[in-house]
């Protein structure tokens, strides 16, 4: 089947919410309810808007299920005083979508933290893994032992002051800006990887009209979130996950972005294309970091040959029987 012709149906979609221990999380369920989506998981400080411009153009036959992050979005913040971690939220809210929905195995597509963490999950639990495209980041990066301390210290620091900064205005609303000069933040947050017309899809969800100043906004995502305890690696040790993926693995690169590559990058790779025979990668030459939302047009064909692949329609149809 080509990707011309799963592509003919609207991607209609049911907001949904999924209860966690800290409040819910938020998503989108896009396409049928009755076959096991493609889990969408976006990067740090975005939401699922990220995926609004590729979403339309991928198989229509099988689902997928956008959420929003702890603390991103429209999804629960964490209680007050707690710090948001790598694995402890983001990778465990993977084990609660699949708890919510009974699933026993996961297909994933993660851009950047997300891509991160979809790498970490298919090295931990490699059986509950049956596919897996990550965009634009690879593995966990590796900082001398020197700089990560500095940096876990300057989170620290900044955590507090986020955390005390967020007492303050409990009861009352955080600065606001017109939406332009919050397109302005996204556009120069994001070191100009989004193109200026496609700022609204991740901007809308993570913003709040103020009740003070009609024409006004605010950051309504946590702001905690950007000091959140990072997943770090050795080289040996990002080699010794990459052992451990046994999914296929299709791995998404902007040619324009430099996020995260490092001078034990390829060695990573070339594990991966030694011990996994259906691991696939792709570079946009023109792609920035948000590639996927930019050039959405331009990556479809090989998302979507991908997926065919290994979630063929036939198969699908099977399953629900």
């Amino acid at each position: 089947m080509t990707s011309q012709n799963v592509n003919t149906l609207s991607r209609e979609f049911e907001e949904i919410s999924i209860k966690v221990p800290w409040g819910f999380l938020s998503g989108r369920w896009y396409g049928p309810r009755n076959v096991r989506p493609i889990l969408a998981l976006h990067g740090w400080q975005d939401n699922l808007g990220t995926f609004d411009t590729l979403i339309p153009l991928m198989p229509s036959y099988v689902g997928v299920l956008a959420i929003d992050h702890p603390g991103h979005g429209r999804s629960s913040h964490l209680p007050d005083g707690v710090m948001y971690h790598s694995i402890s939220h983001f990778v465990y809210s993977i084990f609660l979508v699949m708890k919510e929905y009974n699933w026993d195995k996961v297909s994933i597509i993660g851009h950047s933290m997300s891509s991160l963490y979809g790498f970490l999950f298919a090295a931990l639990y490699p059986e509950k893994v049956d596919m897996f495209i990550g965009i634009d980041l690879l593995k966990p990066r590796y900082r001398q032992p020197s700089t990560e301390i500095g940096i876990m210290q300057y989170k620290f620091d900044k955590f507090f002051v986020a955390t005390e900064r967020s007492r303050e205005i409990a009861f009352k609303e955080p600065p606001s800006f017109t939406y332009e000069e919050m397109k302005e933040k996204l556009y120069q947050g994001s070191l100009e990887s989004i193109d200026k017309d496609k700022l609204h899809h991740i901007l809308d969800r993570n913003i709040t009209k103020s009740e003070q100043y009609p024409d006004k906004y605010y950051f309504s995502r946590d702001d905690r979130v950007k000091f959140y305890v990072e997943f770090v690696a050795t080289p040996e040790y990002s080699k010794e996950m990459a052992r451990r993926i046994k999914a296929p693995f299709l791995s998404i690169k902007g040619g324009a972005s430099e996020f995260f590559i490092e001078d034990h990058y390829d060695e990573v790779l070339e594990v991966l294309k030694t011990n996994n025979p259906n691991f696939e990668t792709f570079i946009l030459t023109e792609g920035t970091h948000h590639l996927h939302l930019n050039n959405a047009d331009k990556i479809c064909d090989v998302v979507n040959a991908f997926i065919e692949k290994h979630r063929p329609i036939e198969k699908e149809i099977v399953a629900k029987l």
